[in-house]
């Protein structure tokens, strides 16, 4: 996703009245010599924990710094998306989990395309806590742009409970890609520097809301999904039953998106020298493929053995065990991608999980992108304290 800019600023005229509401925390003591079922029955909880154990035995395998545990659906083996509400009483929608941009908006009832009208909209008269701000932004996407008119309102995730969240009603949405897509809106990840300036982001406010246990998030894509199950992102947190092995950490060289240091990209055993005065690599869960710098497309499709065609970069689906595989040298260690990862094979006809962007890093360094066909090899952990990725190879 890239950055969206601001362009006109209008007001709608609301009269709204906001409610501020406030949680209770059940606490139970325990006191010696009385059974931990007694203390139960006496706090009212018993029968809601007796139910509870009826249900997935392997939650209590989830990690205990872990915040928000949010399942995450696949379209198209390609985006992942997950639930949340906003607005009291909660209205909910299908949202992107998107650390390619930083902004969070959904449809709108103000909104009267088709696009808009294909999908859950919010009503914002039907929330007692929504708080109007009227500033409107053209915000634009990499597979297309749309105008918000902005909010505010209590955005729920799971247990998170975030007042007073500035999100984007949507006053546009142009049919393609929009209409055709199956989740309603976009929630951004990136950092604040990307956002609409003078708001904070989710994000944000989640921190600042004591909201993260701890201020880190991480993503878990499935290598075989379905529509039911794609994966997870954890808010707060980290689970090790989902990857495998060490975690490789490398920094943030630039606190705007979630941006890395490159050092080499070799196919097979032979080192490209494509990065051998540095690359950045954008590590973006809002972007399909594995985005290579356009200089080096035509020699990398070549390597490959692929041609362009309609169905975009094919190989003979019998050839895939036999390609090379693919590997970024990040912080000094060899990350790689096999065939059977980045070759997709869609009923029949195999497709090269790549394309091309002609959009230099700031200094002018080659900037890959590294999309879901990357993320689904590798568990992702983004930590906001200490400005730096992780990875490791997903379970």
């Amino acid at each position: 996703m890239e950055t969206p800019a601001p362009r006109t600023m209008w007001r709608l005229v609301l009269a709204l009245l906001c409610l501020q509401l406030g949680e209770g925390l059940l606490r139970i003591p325990l006191k010696k010599g009385r059974s931990m079922r007694e203390v139960m029955r006496e706090n009212g909880v018993l029968e809601s924990f007796l139910k509870g154990l009826k249900g997935d035995p392997g939650r209590k395998y989830l990690p205990s710094n872990a915040v928000a545990y949010e399942p995450l659906t696949n379209y198209l083996n390609s985006f992942y998306f997950g639930e949340i509400s906003i607005g009291t009483p909660p209205q909910n929608f299908l949202v992107l989990f998107d650390t390619g941009s930083s902004n969070l908006w959904v449809p709108s009832t103000y909104c009267q395309t088709p696009a808009c009208e294909s999908h859950a909209m919010f009503n914002c008269s039907l929330s007692s806590t929504f708080s109007d701000i009227g500033v409107t932004y053209t915000l634009r996407y990499g597979f297309g742009d749309l105008s918000v008119v902005l909010g505010s309102d209590t955005v729920t995730i799971q247990n998170i409970v975030v007042k007073n969240q500035e999100f984007g009603l949507s006053l546009d949405e142009p049919s393609n890609p929009f209409y055709y897509l199956d989740f309603d809106g976009i929630l951004g990840m990136a950092y604040p520097g990307v956002g609409i300036s003078g708001y904070n982001t989710l994000i944000q406010n989640m921190m600042q809301q004591n909201q993260l246990t701890e201020p880190i998030f991480s993503f878990y894509y499935s290598r075989n999904p379905t529509y039911n199950y794609g994966g997870e992102v954890i808010l707060g947190g980290v689970d090790p039953q989902l990857y495998t092995g060490e975690v490789l950490w490398t920094p943030v060289v630039q606190e705007i998106y979630w941006k890395i240091g490159i050092e080499e990209f070799s196919i097979g055993p032979s080192a490209t020298g494509w990065c051998s005065q540095g690359c950045h690599g954008i590590v973006d869960t809002g972007t399909f493929l594995l985005t290579i710098p356009g200089q080096f497309m035509s020699t990398f499709l070549q390597q490959l053995g692929a041609e362009e065609s309609d169905d975009g970069y094919i190989v003979d689906c019998s050839s895939v065990p036999s390609m090379p595989t693919l590997y970024f040298a990040i912080s000094g260690a060899q990350l790689s991608l096999p065939p059977s990862v980045y070759v997709l094979n869609n009923d029949g006809v195999c497709n090269v999980g790549v394309e091309s962007t002609y959009v230099s890093s700031t200094n002018g360094q080659p900037l890959w992108i590294l999309g879901n066909v990357f993320l689904r090899q590798y568990y992702s952990i983004f930590d906001i304290a200490n400005n730096r990725v992780g990875f490791a190879l997903s379970a």
